[in-house]
C-alpha cells in the first residue's frame, strides 16, 4: 500500500494521488483557488494565469503545476491577490465587459472570480478593438468582444465534439476568437447548442438564443452564492440552477 502524499496549501495538509495537479487535488479537497481557462474536463491549458500560485517561493500556475510531496503551497495572500486582480484589470478593458449591460450578469464566471478576488473596478483605460457580434447561427449567438482567450470552447469542440469549429488566431492584443469556415460565421458550421463548447464559456461571448433572462438578475447562481461556493458556471447541475445559459 502507497503511502499517503501531501503538501500544504496555506497552511493546510492537502492529500493528492500521482499525477494530479496543485489545481486538482486542491479542488478535491474542497478548497477553492481563483481560475478561469481550468476545466477538469480537459487537459491544463494555463492561459489565463488567474490560479497563479506560490510554489516553494516560487509563482507557478497551480493547474499546470504537479503536486509534489512535501510542497510549500501560497494562494490566499495579498501579492496574489494583488497579482490576480491586475489580471482581471486587464482581461476587462481588454474586452466589452461592461457587466451591467451584460445578459450574462450574475452567471458569468469572469465576474464571480472578479468579486472574489476584489477587483472592484477596471483601473486601467479600455482599449480593445472593436469586434463583431455574429448572429448567424439560428440558435446561438457569438459576442467576440466578451471573449478572453481561454479556448474551453476551442478544446471542447474539438476534443469532445469532434468539429473544431473555434480557433484563436493572432498573438498578443491582436490574439481573437475565430470561425473555422471560410466565411467565418457560426452559421455556417456544425455548431449545435447540445454541443460541449456551448456549455464552457466563462463570459458572455456565446449566448443561446430565445432564452434571455429566463433567471432573473439577483436569482442567478452567483447572485445566490460567491463562486468559491457554487464552483465553475459549466460544472453545476441545472437543479442547482446552474443551466448555462439563462
Amino acid at each position: 500500500m502507497s503511502q499517503e502524499q501531501s503538501f500544504t496549501l496555506d497552511g493546510q495538509p492537502v492529500s493528492f494521488e500521482d499525477g494530479q495537479s496543485i489545481m486538482v487535488a486542491a479542488r478535491a479537497a474542497g478548497i477553492y483557488i481563483p481560475h478561469l481557462c481550468f476545466n477538469p474536463e480537459f487537459k491544463a491549458h494555463g492561459s489565463c494565469r488567474v490560479c497563479l500560485t506560490k510554489v516553494n517561493g516560487r509563482i507557478q500556475a497551480s493547474c499546470a503545476t504537479p503536486a509534489a510531496a512535501g510542497q510549500t503551497v501560497e494562494s490566499e495572500t495579498e501579492e496574489l491577490r494583488d497579482i490576480r486582480c491586475g489580471i482581471l484589470q486587464m482581461m476587462f478593458v481588454e474586452g466589452n465587459h461592461i457587466c451591467p449591460a451584460c445578459e450574462k450578469s450574475g452567471a458569468c464566471q469572469l465576474q464571480a472570480v472578479a468579486y472574489y478576488v476584489g477587483m472592484l473596478e477596471p483601473h486601467y483605460p479600455h482599449f480593445y478593438p472593436r469586434r463583431t457580434v455574429d448572429a448567424s447561427h439560428p440558435d446561438a449567438v457569438i459576442d467576440f468582444n466578451r471573449c478572453i482567450l481561454c479556448e474551453l470552447c476551442v478544446r471542447a469542440s474539438r476534443d469532445v465534439d469532434g468539429k473544431n469549429v473555434f480557433a484563436v488566431h493572432g498573438r498578443g492584443i491582436h490574439a481573437h476568437l475565430v470561425i473555422n469556415t471560410p466565411s467565418g460565421r457560426l452559421g455556417a458550421t456544425t455548431f449545435s447548442i447540445t454541443d460541449k463548447a456551448a456549455q464552457v464559456c466563462p463570459t458572455g461571448t456565446i449566448l443561446i438564443k430565445h432564452r434571455g433572462y429566463e433567471s432573473p438578475i439577483g436569482r442567478r447562481l452567483y447572485d445566490r452564492q460567491p463562486v468559491d461556493v457554487a464552483g465553475d458556471v459549466a460544472q453545476v447541475p441545472e437543479s442547482q440552477g446552474g443551466r448555462r445559459h439563462d
